[in-house]
C-alpha cells in the first residue's frame, strides 16, 4: 500500500489560492476600497405629508387601528385627530391593559366603544396637544399550566409604539 503525503509548498499553494478567491468581487463594485462585499444600498423612506397627519421624518401617518402587528414602530397623528388600539389574546395569555408614558398630556382616552373579549386589551384616543406618547401593553409568552407540575415559562411578550402628536 502507498501512503500519500502531502508536502508544504502544495498546501501553501492552496491556501493562497482559496484567499485570493475569498477576497474577490464580482461585478463592478469599488474596486479601491479593500471590502469583500458591497455596501448595501440604502432603501429610500417616504416623509410623510403634513396633510397627511404627520410631519416628521421617521413616522407613519397613523391611518388605522393599531394592532400587535404594529409593535415597535412610530406614528403620526394630526392634532385633533383619534386612534384605536386593539390587543387580541386569550384567556391563557391576557395583555395587560395599554398604559401612556412621555407626554401623556398630548393624547386624551376616549369610549373605546365595543366590549372586548376575555384576554384582549384596547383603547381610543384623541389627540389633543403636540407630545410624543409612548403605548405599551405585556402579556404572558406561555399560558400558565393547568395541571400540577405542568410546564410553564416566566416570558412575557411586549407591545409599544411611539405616536407624535402635531
Amino acid at each position: 500500500m502507498r501512503r500519500t503525503t502531502f508536502h508544504r509548498t502544495s498546501l501553501a499553494a492552496a491556501s493562497l489560492l482559496l484567499l485570493a478567491a475569498c477576497g474577490s468581487q464580482s461585478g463592478g463594485g469599488d474596486k479601491g476600497s479593500g471590502a469583500v462585499s458591497p455596501k448595501p444600498t440604502p432603501t429610500p423612506t417616504s416623509t410623510p405629508s403634513p396633510s397627511a397627519g404627520g410631519s416628521a421624518a421617521g413616522c407613519t401617518p397613523l391611518t388605522s387601528e393599531l394592532t400587535a402587528a404594529d409593535s415597535g414602530r412610530t406614528f403620526c397623528l394630526a392634532d385633533g385627530g383619534t386612534l384605536r388600539a386593539t390587543l387580541t389574546g386569550s384567556e391563557q395569555r391576557p395583555w395587560k391593559k395599554i398604559t401612556e408614558a412621555g407626554d401623556t398630556a398630548a393624547l386624551e382616552e376616549t369610549n373605546y366603544g365595543i366590549m372586548l373579549r376575555g384576554g384582549d386589551a384596547g383603547s381610543a384616543y384623541r389627540a389633543v396637544g403636540a407630545g410624543t406618547v409612548t403605548l405599551s401593553s405585556t402579556r404572558p409568552l406561555c399560558a400558565q399550566p393547568t395541571a400540577p407540575g405542568g410546564v410553564s415559562c416566566k416570558g412575557i411578550q411586549e407591545w409599544q409604539v411611539t405616536v407624535r402628536v402635531s
